[in-house]
């Protein structure tokens, strides 16, 4: 922070001040650091808003992976990066969870990031392996009851939404499975479609393809309502676990002493696409429902969902690694 600060003040002592440098921007090719491997949740709503930011904007707008560390390290480049407007990161709902799975985060997300639009929030998906036994979410509570422990799930990493959300599942329910952390989505949802591992929750952006052809069964969604783009598929609440709820977001963030202007710009721009009804029909169609809000509305949703999750890490027993 304090090396951010005296930079700006090099740059006004030679005549050039951070907001002639707004006004200028973008001059050159913009990087979305994604935090996790393709193809999952993060990346494909990366992917999605690349091309009309590339079009708006009159520049390429690249999508950079860099997973791992339960999307830490993808999360602490784009942190520590210049604050230009020409790194931005896909923040992941693990900026909340992370403060209450790790003992050390080497990045605070509410002071460290300048938050500009949540993007989308979306239900995930619990599935199993077409040739695991359990059919309904009330099967799977039984098989894994029946063998405590015995039962693997993947996910994208500890501390990740999938795995607190399985957490969570394992918690509301008395059943136990065994945790497999893989590093990113993509590998977590391949390691149950090659039947490496039966079950995990997964983003319904990268699973529903899948269930749909048959790869993967679905026995649920962790959201409290239906998903629009599977209404067929109950919610885990109604298919038998009493109070269950949790959902993944997507949103872009850019580091802390981003200006404003750049901040107001990358705002409009990505809300204007979220907003076209195709872009907000594809998205539909895999489970997520468009936010599109203010700066102010992101950052205030971070914050609630920070103290959202420190509570279910506390009463899931759930110790800082």
């Amino acid at each position: 922070m304090i090396q951010r600060r005296i930079a700006g003040l090099l740059l006004i002592v030679a005549g050039v001040s951070p907001l002639a440098g707004a006004q200028s921007w973008p001059a050159r090719p913009i990087r979305i650091i994604v935090a996790t491997s393709p193809p999952g949740g993060a990346d494909i709503v990366a992917r999605t808003l690349a091309p009309g930011l590339s079009e708006r904007l009159g520049q390429q707008v690249v999508i950079e992976n860099r997973a791992g560390a339960s999307t830490m390290i993808g999360h602490e480049i784009a942190a520590k990066s210049a604050p230009d407007g020409y790194t931005l990161a896909m923040g992941i709902s693990t900026l909340a969870i992370n403060p209450a799975t790790f003992r050390k985060v080497p990045y605070d997300a509410l002071r460290d990031f300048a938050p500009i639009t949540q993007a989308v929030k979306q239900a995930l998906l619990l599935v199993v392996h077409p040739s695991f036994p359990a059919k309904t979410v009330k099967e799977l509570i039984a098989i894994a009851k029946q063998q405590p422990g015995a039962i693997n799930y993947s996910s994208p990493g500890f501390g990740t939404n999938p795995q607190m959300g399985m957490e969570l599942f394992l918690y509301l329910s008395g059943a136990r499975l065994y945790h497999v952390p893989y590093r990113g989505g993509g590998e977590s949802i391949i390691a149950v479609v090659s039947g490496h591992v039966p079950v995990t929750i997964a983003s319904m952006l990268g699973t529903i393809a899948n269930v749909r052809a048959g790869r993967l069964r679905a026995l649920g969604v962790t959201t409290a309502q239906r998903a629009s783009g599977a209404p067929d598929i109950p919610t885990i609440a109604e298919a038998g676990v009493t109070g269950y709820e949790s959902a993944q977001w997507y949103g872009l963030v850019a580091p802390s002493a981003t200006p404003r202007e750049i901040i107001a710009r990358m705002n409009k721009e990505t809300v204007a696409i979220l907003r076209t009804p195709e872009i907000m029909q594809r998205l539909a169609n895999d489970g997520s429902q468009v936010v599109a809000g203010t700066p102010e509305e992101f950052g205030a949703f971070m914050r609630a969902e920070t103290e959202k999750w420190a509570r279910v890490a506390k009463a899931a027993g759930i110790k800082p690694e």
